[in-house]
This record gives C-alpha cells, structure tokens and sequence, in this order.
C-alpha cells in the first residue's frame, strides 16, 4: 500500500532532515533580482510606451502635415495646369497669329510683285507702242529705263533675269540710229500753218504809187490826165515768168489751199507711218503745187519748199530694234510665278 501511494517512487525527506541556510539566501536574492528585473523591465517598457507614443504623435502630426501639403501641392499642381492650359491657348492664339501675319505679308508681298510686274509690263507695252506707230526710239529708251528703275527698287533676286533682257534691249536702242520723227513732223506741222498765208501766183499787187512834182496845168490838161488814168486802170500789163499759171477764182483758190493741206496731212501721217515712199510722193506734189499756183518769188513760198525738200531728203525707214525680249522675259516670269503659287 505504501507502493501505491508513492507511485513515482520518489524518496521523502527523511523525518528530521534540515535545509541550509545559504539556500533560502540565494532564494531571497533571486527573488529580490527578479523583482528588480520585473520593475526595470516595467520600466522600460513605459518609457518604450511614451516614446512610441510621442513618435505615433510626431507621425500623426507629420502625417497631416504631409496631407495638408499633399493639398497644397494638388491646389498648386491644378493652378498650374491651369496656368498651363492658358499658356497653352495664348501659344495656340500666337501661333494661328503668326500664321495670318505671314499669310499677310505674303500676300502683300504677292500683291506688291504683281502691283510691280503689271507695272513694268505696261512700261514696256508703252515702249513698244512708241516703236511700232511713232518710231521714237528716245521715248522707248526712256520708258526702258524707267522700267529698270522699277524693277532695282524692289530689290528681288528673281528678277534679274528680267533686268538682264531689260538691259540688252536698252543696249540695242542707244545703237539705234535716231530719226527725229517729231521734229519732222513739227516741220510739216509749220508749212500747214502757213499755206493760208502764202500768196498765189496771180494775186492782184496795187501798183506802186507815182510821185510827181505838182505843176500848174490847166482845166484840160488835168481833165485829159484824169481819163488816161482811168483807162490804165481798166486794162493792165503785167509781166509773168510762168504763163501756164492759171487764174483762179477765189472759191478756187481756198479748195487750192485746203487741198494743199490735205496733201501735206497726207505726208505728216506717212511721216508717222515710217511710209518713206508715200511721203516723198506727198511732198513732190506738194512742191509742184506751189511752183504752178503760188508766187516763187516770194520769200515764204521760197522757204517752204525748201522746207519740203529736206523733209522728203531725210531717211525714215530704218529697221528699229523692239522691246519684245523683255515683254517675254516680264511674262515668263509672271508665268512661273503663277504657276509655282498653285
């Protein structure tokens, strides 16, 4: 039974056994460590608390410091794609600008080089003109010139192929020999002025005036000088060099006259007409009409057929150079161009 009781087998102390005294010591001072353990480690851990707890503030306070700047920086990143977006449209707005202003200016530049071209091609219209009905060569050279003028003031490199055909066509003017045209012209302008006042070939001349000495004659004497005096008057001699020349009335002599200057207009526009044949033929009709029907020994007849005659000795029908490379070059250009902006 004792067996049973005692199953481990565990010996008892023994009736009258003591424990040392050194052992309930070091119980004691492992006790007390282990209380001083238990209040340090207490300790500890509410110092660990209050730190946690202070740092959890801090993080809180950073956290909404952080979240507050959060906002402030979403408030600052929204003003500035606003800002963003404003600069953007303004940029687009100074661009679309930019494109009408360059759009202008071409356009401008485009309307000036054509305002410019249609110029100069009038010019030279005008020099051509000048050449072909009147054969001033001076006029066509001047409007030449002033055409070049034009085209260096505006300064564009392109047309230098325009300035160069310009050039060789103002080369081949000055070479050209020079037909005062209009002088001549003037010329004939001055003899149709004065056929009105140019005197026909039987046109009456009062007879000079006799001076006499007065005598002292008598009844009959003056009587029979007054009946003399009356029958000079009724037949009169006078001596004619050409005695072909007709007598004219006087509605015949103003158609004279008037066909007179029909001849010599006739000459001024076959002057004009560069038609040297037809001139000479006008002006040797007209120097026969005042050698049969005016007086020739008037000094007014004299000089106007002189006048006639260096007309109808001077050469007109010369070969003038032409305009007509820089027409084509002008042209060209304005074809080109034309084409290139399509």
């Amino acid at each position: 039974m004792n067996d049973s009781a005692n199953p481990a087998g565990a010996a008892e102390p023994k009736a009258g056994t003591r424990v040392p005294r050194w052992m309930g010591g070091v119980a004691v001072l492992l006790l007390v460590g282990l209380l001083w353990l238990w209040f340090d480690n207490r300790a500890e851990i509410a110092d660990l608390r209050r730190e946690l707890a202070g740092r959890l503030r801090e993080t809180d306070t950073d956290s909404r410091d952080a979240r507050a700047a959060a906002r402030q920086a979403q408030e600052s990143v929204r003003d500035a794609q606003v800002r963003i977006a404003q600069m953007e449209s303004r940029l687009a707005e100074s661009q679309s600008q930019q494109l009408a202003l360059e759009s202008l200016y071409q356009d401008l530049s485009r309307g000036r080089d054509e305002w410019v071209l249609a110029e100069v091609e009038q010019i030279l219209a005008i020099a051509s003109q000048q050449l072909q009905l009147a054969g001033n060569v001076q006029a066509a050279l001047v409007a030449l010139q002033t055409a070049d003028a034009r085209l260096a003031r505006s300064e564009r490199p392109p047309l230098i192929a325009v300035r160069k055909a310009m050039a060789r066509d103002i080369e081949r003017l000055k070479a050209a020999p020079n037909v005062d045209v209009v002088g001549l012209a003037l010329k004939i302008d001055q003899v149709i002025a004065a056929v009105d006042a140019m005197p026909l070939a039987t046109d009456e001349r009062a007879p000079a005036p006799q001076t006499s000495e007065p005598r002292d004659e008598g009844f009959w004497t003056r009587l029979g000088s007054g009946i003399l005096d009356e029958l000079k008057q009724l037949v009169r001699v006078r001596n004619i060099e050409q005695p072909e020349a007709p007598l004219l009335a006087p509605t015949q002599a103003y158609f004279l006259r008037q066909n007179l200057r029909l001849r010599l207009l006739n000459a001024r526009l076959a002057l004009l007409d560069r038609n040297e044949a037809l001139l000479r033929a006008d002006l040797e009709a007209s120097n026969v009409w005042l050698a049969r029907y005016f007086d020739t020994r008037s000094k007014q007849v004299i000089a106007t057929g002189a006048t006639l005659k260096q007309i109808a000795a001077s050469a007109i029908s010369i070969e003038l150079p032409s305009v007509a490379e820089s027409l084509a070059a002008v042209r060209s250009f304005k074809s080109a161009r034309d084409k290139s902006l399509r």
